[in-house]
């Protein structure tokens, strides 16, 4: 009755005037709205209180928990925790996810979770029954013994469940070998090399197979004997009428009558550039692979060809034809004369050097090893004239003795074939480049290179000149560059003389030097004959010089402005 007493006489406009002492209005309502008196009923009496014992419905704001970020939103005005940033958008986490499946995605269908089957024994299993039609079945234990098989069950106990990784039947007793252990019987001990018990002896071939036998090996033999070529037999056209002149000379001798000093040892004082065609020396039925001029005076021109023949053609009055080398079964690759110009090697394609009189068209001696040589040259100091060095195409430098016709010494260090080799130093030393995209120097006589060029960017250089003054190596480089070292010492590349403007890639063009050092000229791919200026390395002229490949370009030492060219169209050109 108290209590019911305290409901009737509370009123609520007794309540206190000041909201903030007690909070707000809404505070206030919570808090009274279970002590507000009962309306007064008819009579005016107070009725009691009815209280709503239904639960209140929570809000969706209520039941989710943190704060959530709108994915789409570009900007973020506070700092949100680690958990509202990666709040699922909707619905709950999933429950089922592992470590492995920590990814988004780890197959383009979906997840795929390990088994309890590894991979091998997986992979085993499916190759097995992709080639064989049955597998084992992954419900059952594989260490159980009786094994059951999915598939082709037949194929499985023919082959006793063999899996695709096992070459053959499963075998349960070990092989076993012929008893012969005993080492003191000298004829009886067999060892570890016993033959097993069911091994079969080799059959011999019957009296009439084993006639057949050596009959097929006899030809084969003969065929192998037959492919080696034998040498070509030399012989020599002269092209002149008298050999000897009146007065008992040959072509060798050093005109003087024809408006240069051939005798000379000092170059033009100043070179200039040539401008036209002179003269065309037709004789070779194929492309002219090299020229070379006669030692010292450049009087004589000595010019090998595809077409097997080595021709020499005077460089001045008649300008004619005097002698055909033919004893080459296969294209002609390099020539070099001696010091002297009366003799001259030849390298070809047949795998043979031939050593030629120049006077009298002999050949003097042939060389080979069963290699191709690609290069050839005489060392040119006078006291070892009779030593010669090649360039083979088994990535050796071979060094012939012409007295005693073998082989003195190997440079092997080349790991692909020898293209070139040039003397430098006062002969001391050479520098060899290679298909392997390296420059090599060695010492005469010590198969050993003490110094080894080899760049990334560096590329093969099938053609190298020595400058006249000694000092430079022109190397005509297979990305149409024409790189310039040092030839002494340091054999360092001059990165300030570097000629361009050509197209030489695929094509052993060789470069060569005007004699007062002024101009580089070089034949490009083209049929051009290009000249640089050496100071400045600018190109000062391009001349159109043969319908094919121009391959080498020869200034004459003894001229101002005369140049040599030839070509794959089996023309030699003359220009000044």
């Amino acid at each position: 009755m108290a209590a019911l007493n305290t409901l009737v006489s509370y009123d609520g406009s007794s309540g206190s005037d000041s909201d903030s002492e007690h909070g707000t209005v809404e505070d206030e309502e919570e808090k009274t709205q279970h002590l507000r008196p009962p309306p007064k009923g008819p009579g005016g009496s107070r009725a009691l209180l009815c209280v709503d014992a239904a639960p209140e419905v929570a809000v969706k704001e209520d039941v989710e928990t943190g704060v959530h970020l709108d994915p789409s939103l570009k900007e973020v005005t506070y700092n949100p925790t680690y958990d509202t940033m990666f709040a699922p958008q909707f619905g709950p986490v999933n429950p089922f996810t592992t470590q492995q499946m920590s990814a988004p995605r780890n197959m383009l269908s979906g997840f795929a979770e390990p088994t309890h089957i590894n991979d091998f024994m997986f992979e085993q299993q499916r190759r097995t029954f992709s080639t064989y039609g049955y597998a084992l079945d992954p419900s059952i234990d594989i260490q159980q013994t009786d094994n059951k098989y999915i598939g082709s069950v037949e194929d499985a106990e023919k082959n006793q469940g063999l899996t695709v990784f096992e070459s053959g039947q499963k075998k349960t007793e070990k092989r076993r070998k012929l008893k012969g252990s005993d080492a003191s019987s000298i004829d009886g001990f067999l060892g570890p090399w016993a033959k097993y018990i069911d091994e079969k002896d080799v059959a011999k071939p019957s009296e009439e197979q084993q006639k057949e036998l050596d009959e097929i090996t006899a030809k084969r033999q003969k065929k192998g004997k037959h492919e080696e070529e034998k040498p070509a037999d030399e012989k020599t056209i002269l092209h002149v009428k008298e050999m000897y002149d009146y007065q008992g000379r040959s072509y060798l001798h050093i005109p003087q009558d024809v408006g240069v000093n051939l005798r000379s040892t000092e170059p033009p004082d100043k070179c200039y550039l040539p401008k036209k065609q002179i003269f065309v020396w037709s004789g070779h039925t194929k492309g002219v692979s090299a020229v070379r001029l006669f030692p010292l005076s450049g009087h004589l021109l000595l010019s090998s060809s595809m077409d097997c023949k080595i021709k020499i053609w005077e460089m001045y009055e008649e300008r004619r034809c005097l002698r055909t080398f033919i004893g080459h079964n296969k294209a002609v690759r390099d020539i070099c004369f001696n010091n002297a110009g009366t003799q001259f090697l030849s390298a070809a394609y047949d795998r043979y050097l031939k050593l030629w009189d120049t006077e009298t068209g002999q050949c003097i001696s042939r060389f080979t090893n069963r290699k191709v040589p690609y290069c050839v040259k005489f060392n040119p100091d006078e006291d070892k004239q009779s030593l010669f060095v090649a360039g083979m195409s088994d990535k050796k430098i071979v060094q012939w003795d012409i007295r005693s016709g073998e082989i003195v010494q190997e440079y092997d260090r080349h790991l692909g074939a020898v293209n070139t080799i040039t003397f430098v130093d006062e002969n001391r030393r050479f520098v060899s480049t290679s298909d392997d995209k390296s420059l090599r120097v060695w010492e005469w006589d010590i198969p050993v290179d003490f110094k080894y060029i080899a760049e990334p960017s560096m590329h093969s250089m099938p053609a190298v000149t020595l400058s006249p003054n000694g000092k430079w190596l022109a190397c005509q480089s297979m990305d149409n560059q024409i790189l310039i070292f040092g030839a002494q010492n340091r054999f360092r590349l001059n990165k300030k003389k570097i000629f361009k403007g050509h197209m030489v890639a695929g094509y052993a063009c060789q470069v060569d030097f005007s004699p007062d050092m002024s101009y580089v000229v070089s034949g490009d791919a083209d049929g051009k004959l290009n000249i640089w200026d050496w100071k400045t390395t600018k190109l000062y002229s391009r001349i159109k010089a043969h319908d094919k490949v121009c391959i080498s370009a020869v200034w004459h030492p003894h001229e101002t402005s005369k140049v040599i060219t030839c070509g794959w169209d089996g023309l030699i050109k003359l220009w000044d």
